[in-house]
């Protein structure tokens, strides 16, 4: 059989952590900052897991079990 290619975007924006959690960036931080606080952009800066309901999903975007 031949092999299972991940999904490239999300191979782009996940990566795992050495326990097997998936890390993610915040969305919202790219443009239009200027009528962002300057806390809001601070805490869009860090990256944080992403949520249990959808861990299912981006695993099988790249083809973990």
């Amino acid at each position: 059989m031949p092999k299972q290619k991940t999904k490239s975007s999300a191979k782009k924006r996940f990566k795992l952590t050495g326990t097997g959690k998936i890390k993610r960036k915040h969305a919202f931080k790219s443009h239009i900052l200027t009528k962002k606080s300057k806390k809001r952009k601070l805490k869009l800066t860090h990256s944080t897991l992403v949520h249990e309901a959808d861990v299912e999903n981006v695993k099988q975007q790249l083809r973990l079990k």
